[in-house]
């Protein structure tokens, strides 16, 4: 059985690119039901783009038809609301996310489709990218090799361990992501302290399967405008980030690991206490971070007996955090 699928796109001035994203997904070898395009107050013709561009496809492939709605926010929402703007009103029972700029593989919706079908436990699913400059020439890697994306943790993902993927760090991509409509019941509303899409990750993986295709299945534009891309850091940059000021960071962290908190207790039983209690452990390890004092020399001992608890292993990237704990400055 085919599920309907429909796309959320959200734009931001996009008439750029966005011809060509819209025929990559008129394209499919398994078409979308439905375009569902959310406008940030763009001052372009891009959403007027958008519909020319699906209705010349739609006359070029005989019995191809995909709805087009479009909906147009001034003052503009901004990434996180947009997108749940445009999620609300999808029908479809699947719901791939869409950015205005890059392009979908053909065999995109098909794959990950397929995956769907045959595992009904299945709430959200993610790719890999091919990266490529603002003319689609690849840029020579990947979007997971950009992440420094680690065997472990895919096997994780495969294995039914997203939260404890996603309590570290977030890998899901929105511009690859397909998820069931049905998750939108636990991660309505978004909060505004998250990203869309990690959001919809790890509220899916502390209520059901979530797991990663490690096919490249679109490319993933990087170029001057992009409001999220994806850069892999140098020595030079790490060193820089370890160097850097600690601003916000970790309280910002630890607020978002709260509100994520208030959402799952709100769900009851359909999240397990060993969840719960290991997100209460990752709130304990922000608040310790978002709390140490200014001086470096003051930090070394509160931060050697935190890493003896394994927790800059859960839920951070390792010995990467204690450096940072340890150099951060003010």
């Amino acid at each position: 059985m085919t599920l309907p699928i429909s796309v959320a796109l959200c734009t931001h001035n996009g008439a750029r690119y966005i011809a060509e994203q819209v025929r990559s997904i008129c394209l499919q070898t398994l078409p979308p039901t439905e375009i569902v395009l959310s406008d940030d107050a763009s001052t372009d013709d891009g959403v007027q783009v958008a519909k020319a561009t699906l209705e010349a496809c739609m006359q070029e492939k005989p019995g191809l038809h995909i709805a087009f709605r479009s909906f147009r926010n001034d003052p503009a929402l901004r990434v996180t609301k947009n997108f749940e703007q445009a999620v609300r009103a999808c029908t479809g029972e699947l719901i791939a996310l869409s950015d205005q700029d890059d392009v979908w593989h053909p065999e995109r919706l098909a794959r990950m489709h397929a995956e769907f079908a045959r595992r009904p436990d299945l709430l959200l699913l993610h790719t890999d990218a091919r990266l490529v400059d603002g003319s689609l020439k690849p840029l020579g890697n990947t979007l997971f090799h950009a992440l420094e994306v680690q065997p472990f943790e895919l096997d994780w993902l495969h294995g039914g361990r997203a939260f404890d993927v996603f309590l570290r760090r977030n890998l899901v991509t929105g511009a690859t992501t397909l998820f069931r409509r049905s998750l939108l019941e636990q991660a309505l509303d978004f909060p505004r302290e998250w990203l869309h899409d990690e959001w919809l990750g790890i509220v899916a993986s502390a209520v059901g399967r979530v797991d990663a295709l490690e096919d490249p299945l679109i490319d993933y534009r990087q170029h001057e405008s992009n409001q999220i891309g994806a850069r892999r850091d140098s020595f030079l940059g790490k060193v820089g980030k370890a160097l850097a000021s600690r601003g916000t960071t970790h309280h910002e962290r630890a607020r978002k690991a709260e509100l994520l908190l208030e959402r799952l207790l709100s769900l009851g039983d359909q999240v397990s206490p060993d969840t719960i209690h290991k997100l209460r452990d990752k709130i304990e390890h922000q608040r310790f971070r978002a709390a140490l004092p200014a001086s470096r020399v003051a930090r070394c001992l509160p931060v050697l007996r935190e890493a003896m608890t394994g927790r800059y292993d859960k839920f951070g990237r390792g010995v990467r955090g204690v450096v940072r704990d340890l150099f951060e400055s003010v």
